[in-house]
């Protein structure tokens, strides 16, 4: 008689527990690091953030350091999700405005960490400058690639691609890192409304800039 099958429950339940409560974490710290900076942030003020003991964090992330590592990371893997649409693209109207139509959904969605990020790097980045030498630098040169490609084939103006893409991060980032500023000028936080008219603006001033075709 075949062996009964162990019931797996159990292990699923903890392990959503268990992702849950490092996702519960995760945006205590983004809030926290975002507003204080890494040398104004504790683990207590994280903690009380996401309402939880002290201790539970250092279960989870034994540092703060180890921690704000892991926020960094995660709004990056999220940027790198978004520029995936670069490599299926068949050109820089889809490619491109597919990428400021989900960077801004991030700046929308995530504004927290990308204000983490911006801060690390205006103070030099201290704590993650290896990861701008090898991970961010990888992406890059990818991305640069694949725009090459298109201006050999004419699809777009022959344009230098890293600037564009500094230029693509400032604007696209800039509605999570200056959206207080955004929302004071506009008199109140952008509606559903307001955020499609802003990216349908922001990839009709890129892609025309550029020279796209299809």
């Amino acid at each position: 008689m075949p062996e009964t099958p162990r019931p797996t429950r159990p292990v699923t339940r903890r392990g959503k527990s268990r992702a849950a409560r490092e996702a519960l974490i995760l945006s205590a710290a983004e809030k926290v690091f975002a507003e204080a900076g890494f040398g104004g942030a504790t683990m207590q003020l994280i903690a009380d953030m996401a309402g939880l003991p002290k201790a539970n964090l250092h279960y989870y992330f034994a540092t703060k350091e180890e921690l704000y590592r892991k926020v960094v990371q995660e709004i990056f893997d999220i940027w790198l999700q978004a520029a995936a649409v670069f490599d299926a693209a068949a050109g820089p109207i889809e490619g491109i405005g597919a990428y400021i139509d989900a960077k801004m959904e991030i700046s929308r969605r995530h504004p927290h960490g990308s204000k983490v990020w911006a801060s690390e790097v205006m103070h030099g980045a201290p704590v993650i400058q290896d990861y701008l030498e090898t991970t961010l630098r990888d992406w890059t040169s990818g991305r640069v690639a694949v725009i090459e490609r298109w201006i050999a084939a004419g699809k777009m103006a022959p344009v230098n691609a890293e600037h564009l893409l500094y230029m693509l991060w400032a604007t696209t980032q800039h509605y999570a890192d200056f959206g207080h500023q955004i929302e004071t000028l506009n008199g109140g936080p952008l509606s559903d409304t307001d955020w499609e008219a802003a990216k349908a603006s922001v990839k009709d001033i890129v892609l025309r800039g550029i020279g796209a075709q299809p």
